[in-house]
């Protein structure tokens, strides 16, 4: 069974005629978990990756799988104010609003090839800030990826404008 028929659809959440693309099905399902983690590890296992990040909150979940599986440190980007220490702020435009994300000042050396990973790409703002947070550690994004891309929404075209490498296992188009 593949990884799409996993992700259930939950109409109308968190508003009227939005069809919210939940995969916590696909976490719970032990099966397709370890698929999901296995396919992007073969994917990257052999690309030179030193840091593996991961934004908050599902993209711990697979971040950390991924770190684990490929004997490689992890870093979260995390919402404003989680983090101690001192971090680096990024603003990022949200669908209506701004929200602002972080990461420490000493979680990424310069010059270290970095995969960001979270579970969905909408209208792409949460991945353009992680990358630009990234970028200001001085590491350096390999590529940014996803188990769901929304195309429709158009975050992956503005990673593919903007010159950003970016993979997703599947993809929901329109309703």
């Amino acid at each position: 069974m593949p990884i799409k028929s996993r992700i259930r659809t939950i109409p109308n959440f968190p508003k009227e005629g939005i069809q919210f693309r939940d995969i916590t099905s696909l976490l719970k399902d032990p099966e397709g978990f370890k698929l999901t983690i296995d396919q992007l590890v073969d994917r990257y296992k052999d690309r030179g990756i030193e840091v593996i990040v991961g934004i908050e909150a599902r993209g711990f979940i697979l971040g950390a799988a991924m770190a684990y599986n490929m004997g490689l440190g992890f870093v979260p980007i995390r919402k404003a104010g989680k983090l101690p220490g001192e971090t680096i702020k990024e603003d990022y435009q949200l669908e209506y609003g701004v929200d602002t994300i972080e990461v420490h000042v000493d979680a990424i050396e310069k010059g270290q090839k970095v995969l960001i990973v979270d579970d969905l790409l909408a209208t792409g703002g949460t991945i353009l800030g992680a990358i630009s947070l990234v970028e200001k550690t001085g590491g350096i994004v390999e590529e940014s990826c996803f188990i769901v891309d929304l195309p429709d929404i158009g975050g992956s075209k503005k990673l593919t404008d903007g010159g950003h490498k970016w993979y997703a296992l599947t993809e929901f188009e329109g309703d």
